[in-house]
């Protein structure tokens, strides 16, 4: 029988966050994976567990994972832990989880820890349904494609910036929604200099213009307002268009100044009467 795989959140910043089920969790696996070790071996001598450590993250998740599922499947258990936060997101975790339902093997989810949750809690923005985008790529273009693709996203964005980036990517959020999108700049959570700022993404690119970023950041993005129905449907405007024809107007005319009155575009009502 195989083993199971736990996904182990730690703590973003405070220890105290760190739950007794966590604590009990790694004390009854038989390994932990880390995302680094140096950095999961203080967690562990903080908490006096003393468990076998093996590495595993982006760059050697791929033969790392290979091994950890050997020995799920040969019936030993396994929790997988990162430097801090929820494994799996945002994180190469998610390929072993991948591997582990692919082989059938059991996958559980420690709760606890997740720098995103957190700040859209605090954000004072709308939490109902939002969009968890990460760490923006530093390839321009990439970066261009991928912001010029959320501009028509209505949903609360959600992104992390470390803080020497943070500056350029405050100036293309800026430039991609307007500087008047509204933000909440969190920065250092559960730390001791914990801080949110609510403000617009004009007004944070002024403040940092003078001020040097500190510590890591979560950006709560508001999501753009809602589109505006059209004030009549394209049937009905083509009706319009095709009214005008009649009346001896040109239908490049007529689908203009329909266009102008209605919000459609003139093209779409051009091709549409081009039809009937």
């Amino acid at each position: 029988m195989s083993g199971t795989l736990y996904l182990v959140a730690t703590p973003i910043g405070n220890l105290g966050d760190f739950s007794p089920r966590a604590v009990e969790t790694l004390e009854a696996v038989d390994f932990i994976a880390a995302e680094d070790t140096r950095v999961s071996v203080k967690l562990l001598n903080h908490f006096n567990i003393k468990k076998p450590l093996v590495s595993y993250h982006e760059h050697n998740h791929v033969t790392a994972g290979q091994s950890i599922l050997a020995r799920l499947l040969a019936g030993e258990s396994c929790a997988l832990v990162t430097d801090a936060g929820t494994p799996a997101i945002s994180d190469p975790g998610e390929d072993l989880v991948r591997l582990c339902a692919e082989n059938g093997v059991e996958v559980l989810s420690i709760p606890g820890c997740c720098a995103a949750v957190n700040a859209l809690a605090v954000s004072g923005l709308p939490t109902g349904r939002f969009t968890f985008e990460g760490f923006l790529t530093v390839n321009k273009k990439s970066r261009r494609e991928r912001l010029d693709s959320l501009k028509v996203e209505e949903r609360t964005m959600i992104f992390h910036e470390a803080p020497h980036k943070l500056r350029t990517t405050l100036e293309d959020l800026c430039a991609a929604f307007g500087p008047e999108r509204r933000v909440a700049l969190c920065r250092e959570l559960t730390k001791l200099h914990e801080e949110t700022v609510r403000t617009t993404l004009g007004e944070a690119v002024t403040y940092y213009a003078g001020n040097t970023p500190k510590g890591e950041y979560v950006l709560v993005v508001a999501g753009a307002e809602p589109a505006e129905a059209p004030a009549v449907t394209l049937e009905d405007a083509v009706a319009q268009v095709l009214a005008l024809k009649e009346q001896g107007m040109r239908l490049k005319d007529a689908a203009k100044e329909v266009a102008e009155h209605t919000g459609l575009s003139k093209n779409d009502l051009y091709a549409a009467a081009l039809e009937q």
